[in-house]
């Protein structure tokens, strides 16, 4: 695997990816193997947006592979509001070993990845969240044991965790329904993307306004909250406009009965999913938020260990 950054799904080849769902799994199994690959290395985390899930699944794995993680909020850095974004990659490539940036706009990242001599990680941007579609897609695969012939449901907003999914799915092989109100499909270059690698491993992906339609037969639904960060000023709207949406026991029961339903979280209970959904047997959201953990040190692992 030739990796410099990782800011897209769309930087794996569906060979890197299965490698990485490899490094994953053996991480997971044997961390003990792992405990001091990354000695004496840094890996600062910049935050323009707040997260639990990514923040400690970072800090907690660096510490575990034996390096440090440097928490930098968006009071400690003025990321692209007074020094520019290109001097602090520049500046930061001369402390610490690896940046992983947490950001509202795309082009922030691809800027730091352009200037900064070390590694840099996309922990999120309104356009992307890669390193969940890992642990996505790493979950399915634990509870299902292969990709093959799968179809994936995704009910709500076509949203980064959705373009991220989208990406990761086409990768794969497998298959992928989007159920999503009108006006609120995925980016038509995430689109055209992922009809990019469809045409190199069989996948495929067709998106519906009838969640219905999306879920049935499906052996993954999976969806995320309504209103993102940033997105506080819409929020009413969107309640309005997406609760034929909501994921419940009655759209539960057109999936397969075996289906596991995901959410990346934090879940809006009553909202986007019902209680008697995220907490049922079918439930695999706990295993899915553990599996950021074992899919960030793999990260960690290729981009600062040299894949060691």
């Amino acid at each position: 695997m030739k990796l410099r950054h990782f800011l897209s799904i769309a930087d794996l080849t569906p060979g890197d990816f299965l490698e990485m769902m490899n490094k994953i799994r053996d991480i997971k199994q044997n961390p003990e193997r792992y405990a001091n690959v990354l000695q004496g290395k840094v890996l600062g985390m910049i935050f323009q947006k707040p997260s639990t899930r990514t923040r400690v699944s970072f800090e907690v794995g660096m510490l575990q592979l034996g390096g440090h993680a440097l928490f930098l909020s968006s009071r400690d850095i003025q990321l692209g509001r007074g020094e520019t974004i290109a001097d602090t990659a520049r500046v930061l490539s001369r402390y610490v070993d690896g940046i992983m940036a947490r950001v509202f706009d795309h082009s922030h990242l691809e800027t730091l990845a352009q200037y900064a001599h070390i590694p840099v990680i996309n922990g999120l941007s309104d356009l992307l969240h890669p390193c969940q579609a890992l642990a996505d897609m790493y979950t399915i695969l634990e509870r299902k044991g292969s990709f093959q012939k799968l179809t994936i449901a995704y009910v709500g907003d076509g949203n980064n965790v959705c373009h991220s999914l989208l990406l990761a799915v086409a990768v794969t092989g497998a298959r992928l329904h989007i159920a999503t109100p009108p006006g609120y499909e995925p980016d038509e270059k995430i689109l055209d993307k992922a009809k990019t690698f469809e045409a190199e491993t069989g996948g495929s992906h067709y998106l519906t306004h009838d969640p219905v339609q999306a879920v049935r037969g499906a052996d993954v639904v999976y969806t995320d909250v309504w209103a993102s960060m940033g997105q506080e000023s819409e929020r009413e709207e969107r309640l309005r406009i997406f609760q034929p949406y909501q994921v419940n026991a009655e759209l539960m029961r057109h999936a397969r009965p075996d289906a596991i339903f995901l959410h990346c979280l934090p879940a809006h209970r009553g909202e986007e999913v019902t209680d008697d959904v995220i907490d049922s047997e079918q439930s695999a959201v706990w295993d899915q938020a553990e599996n950021r953990l074992h899919a960030q040190k793999a990260l960690l692992v290729e981009l600062l260990g040299g894949g060691a």
